[in-house]
């Protein structure tokens, strides 16, 4: 049984990691953290877990996460950076969700971030955890950077036009909207539900931190350098991303729909609706699953992918748990078999 540790479990992310590992058959939660809940309950906390878990929280020591074959940092960014280089010194595996290892360069994340990053040379020797595109590379890797809820859904709909060079790398663009449990469970006063019930509103529109991550993924994609101009925006929902992508075509259009579906054929957690259904958040809601469509509305130049997935599972845990089963040597799908809530 591998062992499991879990640093931050108090955030929304950390109970998801909870939720979908109470039903893996090949691993256990031994330790979970939290300074500002140590000595409480897990099911205290979560009522949702009674039963399923006799887990306290405890303060983060290496030693005891250490002895983890595979800790999970669910943390704001500055967490992990500081803590992963004695975790791997000690001999565990680490999957980080927060945003302290996606970013190759480290003046490019210190700039969006705001301060220096405190194990750079690390930063060469993550994967990027997105296994449509580096489940080689992750099954190998001592340290995986978990992707970010709105990079995931912008890459899986891009990939098949970048690596095939079918669409002009300098103009993409991509309007995405996220439910507001993408903002984290911290108090926040424009997450409040009356402030966006009835809403719908940009954000981050002069610059993202999402933003050099999606590029730097897209880039690696194509294998050339990429733009795009990244437009987020809150819903009115607790779950769910949805992403529209649109890009101008360098020559005549193939039949995209055939190219979609055969390259997303063997991946287990991408579904490509049938050519004229379009994507919803509720259907991907609580599983690890990504929906896409693609189109080019009235045969011109411009191709359009709509893609939908639940920014806490295939967009963070869901993703994250998926990165360890390809870690670990396991079942890829292990503790993964949610179907989406409806309604």
């Amino acid at each position: 049984m591998v062992k499991v540790g879990i640093v931050g479990g108090t955030g929304y992310t950390g109970v998801e990691l909870l939720r979908l590992l109470a039903t893996h058959d090949e691993a256990e939660v031994v330790v979970i953290t939290s300074r500002a809940e140590c000595g409480r309950r897990v099911d205290d906390l979560f009522p949702n877990l009674r039963g399923y878990y006799d887990l306290i929280f405890q303060e983060p020591d290496v030693g005891t996460l250490g002895a983890c074959d595979i800790v999970f940092f669910a943390t704001p960014h500055n967490v992990a950076m500081n803590l992963v280089p004695e975790l791997l010194a000690a001999g565990a595996r680490v999957v980080d969700l927060s945003a302290d290892y996606r970013i190759r360069d480290a003046g490019l994340w210190s700039q969006w971030y705001g301060e220096a990053h405190a194990s750079p040379e690390l930063l060469a020797e993550a994967v990027y955890g997105l296994p449509e595109l580096n489940r080689e590379k992750i099954a190998a890797a001592r340290l995986v950077a978990c992707p970010g809820c709105y990079p995931t859904s912008v890459q899986l709909g891009f990939m098949p036009l970048l690596a095939r060079g079918l669409v002009d790398t300098q103009h993409l663009i991509a309007s995405s909207a996220s439910g507001v449990s993408g903002a984290g469970r911290q108090a926040n006063i424009d997450n409040l539900l009356s402030e966006t019930a009835d809403s719908f509103k940009a954000y981050g529109v002069n610059g993202h931190r999402h933003l050099p991550e999606i590029e730097q993924g897209l880039s690696d994609i194509a294998a050339q350098q990429a733009h795009v101009t990244f437009v987020p925006h809150l819903l009115p929902i607790v779950r769910g991303i949805h992403s529209t992508l649109f890009a101008q075509l360098r020559g005549e259009a193939e039949d995209l729909q055939a190219l979609y579906e055969d390259w997303y054929a063997q991946e287990p957690f991408v579904d490509v609706m049938p050519a004229g259904i379009f994507p919803q958040t509720r259907t991907v809601k609580g599983a690890n699953r990504c929906q896409i469509s693609v189109a080019v509305p009235q045969d011109r130049s411009t191709v359009v992918v709509m893609v939908t997935i639940d920014n806490l599972v295939k967009g963070a845990s869901g993703q994250a748990v998926q990165n360890m089963n390809i870690m670990l040597g396991l079942n890829e799908k292990a503790g993964l078999h949610q179907i989406g809530l409806l309604p």
